[in-house]
C-alpha cells in the first residue's frame, strides 16, 4: 500500500485520516454573567416543578416561572416575536420566544412526553434568529426536572 492509500482498520482510518477540527467554528465562551442567569433560571425551575410536579399545560409553567424569575429580581420578557429576515425583509411568522432573561438567556418551555430533535432545532434557530447565545430547553412534563432541561449554546 501506498502512503496515498486508505488503510482502514476496524472502521478506522489510519492514513490520511480526516481531521474536521479547522473547520468547526471557534467561540468565545459563554460569558459567567449569562451562566450566572442560566443557574437562576434552573432554580427557579426546580422550584416551580417541585411544588406543581408534571402534568400542567405548557402556559401554567410559563406563568408560574415567569413569577418565580420576577420573585428573584430578574428582568423576563415574555411571548417575544421573532421576525424572519428573508430577502431583505421582515416577515413575522407568528414565532415567539417564550421567555427571554436579562435579554441573556432565551428560554423555551415544553409539557410533553418527551422532547424530540425538533424542539432542540427550535431553540437553535430561535437563538440565530434573536441573536442569543445560550437557550435553556425545558420539559416539564418530566419526573425530575434536571431529566427535562438541555442546555443549548451557538
Amino acid at each position: 500500500m501506498t502512503n496515498r492509500e486508505i488503510e482502514v482498520t476496524n472502521g478506522v482510518r489510519d492514513r490520511e485520516r480526516m481531521d474536521h477540527q479547522d473547520t468547526k467554528v471557534q467561540r468565545e465562551p459563554i460569558p459567567e454573567a449569562t451562566n450566572a442567569v442560566a443557574a437562576q433560571i434552573v432554580d427557579a425551575a426546580y422550584q416551580v416543578h417541585s411544588t406543581l410536579g408534571p402534568g400542567l399545560l405548557e402556559s401554567v409553567y410559563e406563568l408560574c416561572l415567569l413569577h418565580e424569575l420576577k420573585k428573584r429580581g430578574l428582568r423576563v420578557e415574555r411571548q417575544i416575536s421573532v421576525p424572519v429576515v428573508y430577502d431583505g425583509r421582515y416577515l413575522d411568522a407568528g414565532m415567539r420566544l417564550d421567555l427571554v432573561v436579562e435579554n441573556l438567556v432565551v428560554v423555551e418551555l415544553k409539557a410533553v412526553e418527551m422532547l424530540l430533535p425538533i424542539h432542540k432545532a427550535q431553540v437553535l434557530t430561535y437563538l440565530k434568529l434573536s441573536n442569543h447565545r445560550l437557550g435553556l430547553l425545558m420539559n416539564f412534563n418530566s419526573v425530575l426536572i434536571k431529566q427535562g432541561i438541555q442546555r443549548l449554546a451557538r
